[in-house]
């Protein structure tokens, strides 16, 4: 198989720790949700996502109600695009106040440096907004790597778990799907990509998964410990 020439990489687990989202980012969504939407429910833009949680749940109801359902989404880790945009929006305010950096792996700042000096496009596609992503590479340890990004794919180009969202993202992209690597810690996901035609690499760090996941648990995707091991 030829060495691919364009990236497309996962965030949480993959550039990252999924201990940080977990146990900074979602908390700080969670306790700051009540007093966001207080301040700020008739924006438009924040309006919009509280108005199709409430067509979810059921239609007219008090902000109050939303806000709950929205905690406990965050508990069950939904992947739910509006809940993903309103955390965002919530996580903007945190990284420009300064109360967190997002967290980067050592060696991917770097790593990611090298694929922009030689030329090799970096993608992001992430369950997380637009605008999140942007932010977490934005306000890294490592400071602003957005330069790094060509560009950027949350859910509304469909689930990470879907093959046809990647489909989505190759068009996108213009290029052959085969010359394109997805990067990711969840395996269903790389089994969309490699549906879609994309190459693939598991990403198994020690510090998200504490048993290496080897033979049968990668689902015949190549595995790597970190982002040195990954050739492009």
């Amino acid at each position: 198989m030829s060495h691919p020439t364009v990236i497309l990489t996962d965030i949480e687990g993959t550039t990252s720790s999924i201990s940080f989202v977990k146990n900074v980012l979602f908390p700080y969504a969670r306790k700051a949700l009540p007093a966001y939407v207080a301040a700020h429910g008739q924006e438009p833009e924040v309006r919009r996502w509280l108005d199709a949680v409430a067509v979810e749940i059921g239609g007219a109801c008090q902000d109050a109600l939303i806000v709950e359902t929205l905690q406990g989404w965050i508990d069950q880790d939904r992947k739910h695009t509006a809940l993903k945009a309103l955390q965002g929006m919530i996580w903007e305010a945190g990284y420009r106040n300064g109360d967190y950096k997002a967290h980067f792996y050592p060696e991917v700042a770097a790593v990611l440096e090298g694929w922009h000096a030689e030329g090799k496009p970096l993608y992001v596609y992430s369950s997380g907004s637009v605008p999140a992503q942007k932010q977490f590479f934005g306000f890294s340890e490592a400071g602003d790597l957005t330069h790094l990004v060509s560009g950027w794919f949350d859910t509304e180009i469909g689930g990470k778990r879907d093959a046809e969202s990647y489909r989505n993202i190759v068009k996108a992209i213009g290029v052959p799907a085969a010359q394109i690597v997805f990067l990711s810690d969840v395996v269903e996901e790389l089994d969309a990509a490699r549906e879609a035609g994309l190459q693939t690499r598991l990403l198994d760090r020690l510090d998200d998964y504490p048993m290496p996941r080897t033979g049968d648990a990668t689902h015949g995707h190549d595995r790597v410990e970190n982002f040195q091991q990954i050739t492009v």
